[in-house]
């Protein structure tokens, strides 16, 4: 079969399989991520150069604690989590922007930071209370997919100034600035149409979170990949590459946003 239609088809696979995983129920949305999580583990072991079935066993330990609590909030537990993530992830941004490599002591700091834990707080996002709010976790979804389609669109057609080239050579300065600009209309109207969301102004501070750490964690991704010399984190998906590959920006950006939802509801 031709490349492109594989990776069409795969695409196509994937995009259906997480929408609907994620509108049928919060059961199906654990599970779905629950099973990214051990896939992720599995190819971040691979990267790093960590001891693959101790990776996944922590993963599986983490889904089994988490899961009879899930949906609800966990007072201290989730500052506790949160912080630790965002700091891991600031400390990894701090090595991409002084272009140093990550100390590979840390690998297993990273992993806890930079996988479980993200993927721990991105199955509370969609929870507002008890209630179970799908259109809010696709509504992110959507924020990064406009993020990176105008960022490509309009760095191809305008970009002349290069965002990071010793981690990625085709990011432009003028696409991370167009996609960031789309990424607020696409939050805007997201707001206001599908939503329905009392403040529309939350999904602007949301958008800017989206795109500016989507970029990152793309990068972050990028620089962990080229460390271990392969183009993907895995070969899962046909013509995309691995989970990691698919939810780098998905697991950078749940934090961040998560940080601000506290802090939002802790001043209000």
């Amino acid at each position: 079969m031709n490349e492109t239609l594989v990776r069409l088809a795969s695409g196509i696979v994937y995009v259906v399989l997480l929408l609907f995983c994620i509108t049928f129920s919060k059961e199906s949305f654990f599970a779905l991520f629950g099973t990214f999580l051990l896939i992720a583990s599995f190819e971040f072991s691979k990267l790093v150069n960590l001891n693959k079935w101790l990776l996944i066993s922590i993963a599986a330990l983490s889904l089994v604690f988490i899961y009879p609590h899930f949906n609800n909030k966990l007072e201290n537990l989730d500052y506790i989590i949160t912080l630790f993530s965002v700091t891991t992830l600031f400390y990894l941004i701090y090595n991409l922007f002084l272009q140093k490599e990550n100390p590979k002591k840390l690998d297993f700091m990273y992993f806890i930071g930079y996988i479980i834990l993200p993927f721990i707080i991105a199955l509370k996002i969609p929870f507002d209370g008890i209630n179970y709010r799908p259109k809010i976790f696709i509504s992110i979804i959507i924020l990064i997919w406009t993020n990176d389609t105008f960022a490509y669109l309009v760095g191809k057609n305008f970009g002349k100034n290069k965002l990071f080239p010793s981690i990625s050579p085709k990011k432009t300065i003028e696409g991370f600035v167009g996609g960031m600009i789309f990424t607020v209309i696409c939050g805007l109207l997201l707001a206001n149409y599908y939503i329905n969301a009392n403040s529309p102004y939350i999904w602007i501070i949301i958008a800017l979170i989206v795109s500016v750490f989507s970029t990152i964690g793309d990068l972050i991704e990028s620089k962990f990949k080229r460390s271990a010399g392969v183009k993907d984190s895995g070969k899962i998906m046909p013509g995309h590459g691995g989970i990691l590959d698919r939810l780098d920006s998905i697991i950078f950006v749940a934090p961040f946003i998560y940080l601000f939802y506290l802090i939002k509801n802790y001043v209000s």
